[in-house]
């Protein structure tokens, strides 16, 4: 087997047989039924009747299918008898040019096998999953003396605990929102964490315990982790005991400060518990798998259990269903889903599987340990797949009825972007000035029904930069307009927090903004960087995601030019309030300066005198007689100019 062919996955224990055959007719070009077959006869004369994976290619080469067999001999033959097949099969006959033929030993690495190969080639035969996103974990690190909690995606090579998957970023977000509340750990970057000389904005808020500082010993941190450690463990009515004999205890000392750091954590911890919408008692680890179909459309919900906890749930929409058995379509998504998020010791299925045993033994050869399959008939299992059935559903009908512009848009972003669901709040940012001159920041707020002007805001820049400074202004304008967020709507019950934010500039400019909320101790809203394509074109910009990705869009994709609105309504404000703000300046006289003087009064010592400079070095005889202007105004505009020493 050539090294094309193996499992992408480090450690993967699939043991193939390096046999391989490959046909191909040459010269076919236009699909053609026969030249189809003719390709696959010529492979199956040197087929074993033995497991294995065939790939179906097409005249150049790409990957049309994959598929795994028992017998791959009786398998491919299949395809050779025409009328047997599905219209969609024989145009993929039709089309097939040449085949490759992996064996192995056992069927079931011949299903794992087909799921690295889908995953890796993405052929059009076959049912994908479209979402083939990473899964976010929560990583409790163990490579420092005050372990920092955070998400995680991506290859798992951090020293420490990983606990997930989670639906999404979002279902993280508010589970280490609820640790910050319960167990006050850190979730600032080391470097963030070396550079403190005083508490963040998070302690002031009670959602860490400042260890950056010496706020507290390492043995106590160390006590809040492994709490930590038994509440995602599922074990948090333990935890819950320990709060409550410690808050007592603190209270029967008259500690009664200590005793309310008790009681809000014990309330946050209350808070979750109560909060759980899918109850999985005696559960343990599991997930829970629900499929509906209406019109062509498949709809699966899946139900994230770990420790007998919710960690969200979501809905899948594959794609390739066409004239799919369901039962075919949900053992090919389970085989892909698993191919990167570690398959749990239960999995709940709402129908039965052909190859139920088959997939059984093969996610338990992927996760070293025995996996269960199977598809409940009573009890509180059976009323999981329920309840998953009924979001299944739910979340059909919504994806049909959602027909207008906006709610597709928004929700292509959520998924583009990987948010919890369609934004209700984006918030966009972008400065403008000149030379440093007149510096403004503005904000810009898109929602489900548009545009929310009266959400708009405008921020005149105070601070001393240096003229020009971007990354200074932003600072600023973020730095403000998180700290009045964190003061008037701490618990974020009002919706004025954004559910993500966009700004004008590239890779710096995110590094930068990153920073920032990091410092104000907001890290929870997803933020994009949209920068300016070569030579400023729009149409070629590139987004810049806080992990390191890129994203472009096609020319004329919808979800492009909406964002691209966006970015301009932010710069169209911000150059408005700008303009406003220099032709005040240009206006302005040192008349606006005087106190008492409004603009009636003003456009009376203009009229009088015809210049500001006039009323300045006028005497005080002089400013009595003007029209409008008592004598105590006259003394309090001529001592104002001419302070006495």
């Amino acid at each position: 087997m050539s090294k094309a062919d193996r499992p992408d996955q480090p450690g993967a224990k699939e043991r193939f047989d390096e046999e391989k055959a490959t046909a191909t007719v040459k010269g076919a070009g236009t699909p053609d039924l026969d030249a189809g077959i003719k390709a696959i006869k010529n492979v199956m004369k040197t087929l074993p009747a033995r497991p294995g994976v065939y790939r179906m290619h097409d005249a150049k080469g790409d990957v049309l299918y994959v598929g795994k067999a028992r017998a791959l001999k009786n398998r491919v033959t299949n395809y050779t008898q025409v009328a047997r097949l599905s219209k969609r099969l024989q145009r993929m006959v039709a089309q097939t040019r040449s085949l490759t033929i992996v064996t192995t030993r056992t069927e079931a690495e011949a299903l794992l096998l087909e799921a690295q190969l889908i995953k890796r080639f993405r052929p059009p035969y076959n049912v994908l999953l479209r979402d083939d996103k990473s899964f976010p974990f929560i990583l409790l690190r163990e490579d420092h003396d005050f372990p920092q909690v955070r998400l995680h995606r991506g290859a798992r090579r951090t020293k420490g605990q990983y606990y997930g998957p989670f639906a999404s970023a979002g279902s993280v977000r508010r589970t280490l929102n609820a640790l910050q509340k319960m167990f006050l750990l850190r979730s600032c970057s080391d470097g963030f964490f070396r550079g403190r000389d005083r508490p963040c904005l998070l302690y002031q808020i009670k959602r860490c315990s400042a260890p950056c500082v010496g706020r507290i010993s390492t043995e106590d941190y160390e006590e809040l982790v492994a709490d930590a450690k038994l509440f995602l463990a599922g074990k948090s009515t333990g935890v819950q005991q320990k709060l409550g004999t410690q808050m007592a205890a603190a209270a029967e000392k008259q500690d009664y400060e200590l005793a309310a750091i008790y009681r809000d954590r014990l309330r946050a911890l209350t808070y979750v518990q109560g909060s759980q919408t899918i109850h999985a008692e005696g559960l343990g680890d599991g997930d829970v798998f629900a499929l509906a179909e209406k019109a062509g459309l498949v709809s699966i919900q899946a139900f994230f259990i770990r420790g007998g906890q919710n960690w969200g749930h979501r809905a899948f929409f594959p794609k390739g269903t066409e004239g799919v058995e369901l039962d075919e379509v949900l053992t090919d998504f389970l085989m892909q889903f698993y191919e990167e998020v570690p398959p749990p010791a239960r999995i709940l299925v709402d129908r039965d599987l052909a190859e139920a045993e088959l997939v059984a033994e093969a996610l338990s050869e992927r996760a070293e340990r025995k996996v269960e399959l199977s598809r409940p008939q009573r009890g509180a299992r059976r009323k999981l797949i329920d309840q998953a059935t009924r979001n299944a559903v739910e979340a059909l009908e919504r994806r049909m009825a959602e027909s207008t512009t906006q709610n597709r848009l928004l929700r292509e972003l959520a998924e583009t972007f990987e948010l919890d669901g369609p934004p209700q709040r984006i918030e966009v940012y972008d400065n403008s000035h000149i030379m440093g001159t007149n510096a403004t920041g503005a904000m810009i707020v898109a929602g489900p029904d548009g545009f929310v002007k009266n959400g708009y805001r405008k921020f005149n820049i105070k601070s001393n930069i240096t003229p020009g400074d971007d990354f200074g202004m932003m600072k600023e304008v973020l730095t403000r307009r998180f700290a009045r967020l964190a003061k008037d709507d701490p618990d974020r019950a009002k919706g004025d927090w954004p559910d993500m934010i966009l700004i004008d500039g590239g890779k710096g400019q995110l590094s930068s903004v990153m920073e920032i909320m990091e410092e104000a101790g907001v890290e929870d809203v997803p933020v994009v960087a949209v920068a300016k394509g070569p030579d400023r074109n729009a149409g070629r910009e590139t987004f810049h995601l806080p992990d390191g990705r890129e994203l472009t869009f096609p020319t004329n994709a919808p979800l492009l030019f909406y964002l691209q609105r966006l970015r301009d309504e932010a710069h169209r404000f911000a150059i408005g309030t700008h303009r406003a703000k220099r032709a005040k300046s240009f206006t302005g006289s040192t008349l606006d300066d005087v106190p008492g003087i409004g603009p009636t009064r003003k456009r009376q010592l203009l009229m009088h005198f015809g210049t500001a400079k006039a009323v300045k070095s006028a005497a005080l005889d002089d400013l009595e007689r003007a029209p409008g202007i008592s004598s105590a105004m006259a003394r309090q505009i001529y001592d104002y100019f001419h302070p006495r020493g």
